[in-house]
């Protein structure tokens, strides 16, 4: 079965950038979509990142314009840009594939941003 590792995170300035990598274990060419999602504490999981199948994107207003999500399927890896960090982006983050087999998620990176 399919597993998704996320690494990436860390501790950053106010304004600094991050890359996130979600390396899965097989392929993830045939994923009907695959996104990033956020859970600060005392927070429900939020969306954060959308790719579909087809390589359309969405993001929430929130991070509209500051994370970019994307795909490399010869590394079977998706990442997540993240710029302009900002302290309330301060949470775990998961990467979501949807496969033809069903939902899988990844254990989760911390991410930390001062101020």
């Amino acid at each position: 079965q399919v597993q998704l590792v996320e690494s990436g995170g860390g501790l950053v300035q106010a304004g600094g950038s991050l890359r996130l990598s979600c390396a899965a274990s097989g392929s993830i060419f045939n994923a009907n979509a695959m996104g990033w999602y956020r859970q600060a504490p005392g927070k429900q999981r939020e969306l954060v990142a959308h790719l579909t199948g087809g390589g359309s994107t969405n993001y929430p207003d929130s991070v509209k314009g500051r994370f970019t999500i994307s795909r490399d399927n010869a590394k079977n890896t998706v990442y997540l840009q993240m710029n302009s960090l900002k302290p309330e982006d301060t949470a775990v983050y998961y990467c979501k594939a949807v496969l033809p087999g069903g939902t899988l998620w990844g254990q989760g990176t911390q991410v930390t941003v001062s101020s």
